[in-house]
């Protein structure tokens, strides 16, 4: 029995879900099924009327407004606008269907109209209609056919096409060609419905009769009333050549991936020519191309070799058709097409489209609640524009696919603003193609407060510390408390609990910022019993109900430092020896403070100390012992001075002054002995000299006077020569070879003869001159 009743339950549970899943899709079929179609004429003005969709739904103007009705555009340009008053819907520009739809012959653009309450969402499209706007173009306004004399009646050859940007009726419709005697024109549909024309030849060619020809060209389209455009067309007659080039293959079709870098080979054609020489080579051309060929691909007029020189694009052109013409030498010529199918590749990443967005949400708010919409498309095909959205990060918000590729997001937990106060949402869109592509778009969601935390004191127990004898209303701390809500909820005041028969309160704490003032002068020896004063402190909110939160603070009264340190001398004086070692002992300053604790140590320095005595002394700022560092030197400095300081822990100080100098000088008598003896030394010395000097000066004098005097003659004849006395004779001597002449008035020669030589002797006299005049 109880396997039964089971076996029941489940199966109506079963058939209950089967019900629900049911009215599901009944409900998005009716949501997708209304459609709303329209056309509108390209080149209209601005502003233009579409259509009524309030009227084509059934639905009174002021719904639509009720229902916060909207239009979204596809693509990146909002082209329709609805006015929800009247239901009305409007071009926001003029549109060129040329523009929006290049390569279409229908031009279809889609919009998704927004019902909120319920929330419903019809699809729309528009359809752009053509209009005779444009004329047929030829990509050249000449072509120049060169064709040899001998080429046989019936040749053909292919003309560039005209292009007409509009479609239909519009486009391009006929060909015509001037009259003329030697040619017609051939028109030709292709499979798609586009017409090419062909040059025929009817009559055969004479060069001798007519070098070249021009003709005009006159390409039609089927417009009212029509638009026309042309071309000229000029035929040169070439000499016989009597082999024409043949292309291996008619049609040549490549398919090449649209991320195809530039300098890639796409196909490479070939024609061979049976003549030799210049009549065999053989060049190609492109004669013929679709719109944008030329900025795309390249040929090697000399190898038929396309290179790709633009980037392809499958979502712009999927198909490139091309016209190679092979020239020999002689001017006779052949054709062939080359069909190049683009290859779609995963080069598109999706598109995130943002419609409505809910930038801020209370933190109460219930699940599920509605945050935004957006829709995601992907410009690639087939599997490359398939598309899956997920959220980065462990967010309380959750994506549900609707209607078409549009998502909601909505919360799927509840909020807390206190642990996060706004979200950065990021939805990430992932293509499916090989290599997964995708786009990132960001979300600022801000939670809105609600009151639910009460303040809280950054501490349980505030302890402060005054000083006695303090000025009223004298800052001593601060007390700081903090509400996790925003805004007027976190928003705290301060008061301290008063308490019954206390007479006036000692503190006063600030109500917004939280400062602790002292009221009045405290005295420690009147609340030395207490120690401490101990209040409550409260925190209260700004939100309504207002919420409060406690905590103790602690006050502790310090004794002040009343007492300055005290030396027991004012100036100390000493003596210290030059050849005293460093280290040793020179005098101990004491200093005495009489306050306790910290106030009543006493610590040392020197303050006034000149820059020698820096180096010569050291002081111990815990004993205020001074010691010998260096080398003292009186002679340099005859007196030290130094002040010295007594500073207690409250930053009291006194001074001192410290003398040092050197000891009185004693007599020294060796020193004395020693210079008297130098003395006597350097006196004997210069008496001695002096004497010898003397007695060098009478010896030279004693030999002077003991040498013989000379003779000197008597009278004038003893001379035999000259009219002078002998003693009064001069000799001229002149030197061989002499420019001028010297005279040498040499002094009277003094021969030490005795007295009565003979005359006999004067000749020596001419000897002293030749020994003169040689020296």
């Amino acid at each position: 029995l109880w396997r039964t009743m089971a076996w029941n339950g489940r199966r109506s549970r079963g058939n209950l879900r089967q019900v629900i899943l049911f009215l599901l899709c009944v409900c998005v079929w009716q949501s997708g099924a209304e459609s709303l179609r329209y056309s509108v004429a390209e080149e209209m003005e601005r502003e233009s009327f579409v259509g009524n969709i309030a009227q084509d739904l059934g639905l009174d103007p002021s719904q639509l407004a009720a229902r916060k009705a909207r239009v979204v555009c596809e693509g990146n340009q909002q082209l329709f606008r609805l006015n929800p008053s009247t239901g009305v819907l409007r071009a926001t520009e003029s549109l060129d269907r040329e523009e929006i739809c290049p390569q279409s012959e229908t031009c279809m653009l889609f919009f998704t109209l927004f019902l909120e309450n319920p929330l419903q969402l019809i699809r729309g499209e528009v359809e752009v209609l053509d209009v005779n706007d444009n004329s047929p173009i030829f990509p050249e306004k000449q072509m120049v056919f060169e064709i040899p004399e001998t080429t046989p009646p019936g040749s053909g050859f292919p003309l560039k096409n005209a292009r007409d940007k509009d479609v239909g009726s519009n486009g391009l419709q006929n060909y015509s060609l001037e009259s003329n005697s030697h040619f017609s024109l051939a028109v030709t549909a292709r499979n798609d419905g586009a017409k090419y024309a062909e040059l025929i030849l009817d009559r055969q060619l004479d060069r001798e009769e007519n070098l070249e020809m021009n003709l005009l060209l006159t390409a039609t389209d089927g417009g009212s009333p029509p638009r026309s455009g042309t071309a000229q067309i000029r035929i040169v007659v070439l000499d016989a050549n009597d082999n024409t080039p043949m292309f291996s293959q008619k049609i040549y079709e490549v398919r090449i991936a649209e991320n195809s870098p530039r300098g890639q080979l796409v196909v490479r054609v070939d024609a061979t020519d049976a003549d030799e020489g210049f009549n065999g080579k053989v060049r190609y051309t492109l004669t013929e191309t679709s719109e944008g060929c030329q900025q795309l691909f390249d040929l090697n007029p000399d190898t038929g070799e396309i290179w790709v020189t633009g980037n392809l694009d499958f979502e712009e052109t999927k198909k490139h058709e091309m016209v190679v013409k092979a020239t020999d030498g002689g001017g006779l010529s052949a054709h062939c097409k080359v069909q190049v199918e683009v290859v779609d590749v995963n080069d598109n990443a999706p598109e995130i489209k943002l419609t409505s967005h809910t930038a801020s949400i209370p933190e109460d708010a219930p699940l599920r609640t509605l945050v935004a919409l957006f829709s995601v498309r992907d410009r690639d095909a087939d599997d490359n524009g398939r598309t899956e959205c997920t959220i980065e990060g462990d967010l309380p918000f959750t994506l549900t696919p609707t209607f078409g590729n549009f998502y909601e997001l909505r919360t799927n937990a509840a909020l807390d603003r206190e642990k996060t106060a706004e979200y950065n949402i990021s939805i990430r869109a992932t293509d499916w193609g090989p290599r997964r592509l995708s786009s990132r778009e960001s979300l600022w969601v801000q939670v809105w407060d609600v009151n639910d935390n009460a303040p809280a004191f950054s501490q349980e127990l505030y302890s402060m510390w005054v000083t006695e004898n303090n000025s009223p209303m004298v800052r001593i701390g601060s007390v700081q408390a903090s509400d996790a809500d925003a805004g007027s909820n976190a928003r705290v005041q301060y008061a301290l609990e008063r308490q019954e028969g206390q007479e006036q309160p000692a503190l006063s704490v600030s109500s917004e910022s939280g400062d602790v003032y002292v009221v009045r002068s405290l005295d420690y020896e009147r609340l030395r019993a207490l120690e401490e004063l101990n209040l409550l402190l409260i925190a209260t909110d700004g939100g309504s109900p207002p919420r409060s939160g406690t905590a103790q603070i602690r006050i502790m009264v310090l004794d002040a430092n009343d007492n300055t340190p005290m030396f027991s001398r004012e100036v100390y004086e000493v003596l210290l020896a030059e050849d005293s070692s460093p280290g040793q002992l020179l005098v101990r300053v004491h200093a005495t403070d009489p306050d306790e604790g910290s106030y009543g140590k006493v610590h040392y320095a020197f303050t006034q100390i000149s820059d020698g005595s820096r180096q010569l002394f050291d002081l111990n700022p815990d004993t205020g012992e001074i010691r010998v560092a260096g080398n003292v030197d009186f002679e340099e400095m005859k007196t030290h001075e130094m002040m010295v300081r007594a500073t207690d822990g409250g930053g009291l100080s006194a001074h001192c002054k410290v003398q040092v100098e050197a000891p009185p000088a004693e007599p020294d008598d060796t020193l004395t002995l020693y210079l008297i003896a130098c003395l006597a030394c350097v006196s004997a010395l210069c008496l001695a000299t002096g004497l010898a000097a003397l007695l060098m000066k009478l010896r030279r004098d004693r030999q002077r006077n003991a040498e013989p005097l000379p003779t000197f003659p008597t009278a004038v004849a003893e001379s035999d020569a000259g009219s002078l006395p002998r003693s009064l004779m001069y000799d001229v001597c002149l030197a061989t070879g002499s420019l001028s002449r010297d005279f040498h008035f040499l002094g009277p020669l003094l021969p030490c003869f005795p007295a009565g030589i003979p005359p006999g002797a004067a000749p020596q006299r001419s000897s002293v001159c030749s020994q003169e005049a040689s020296n």
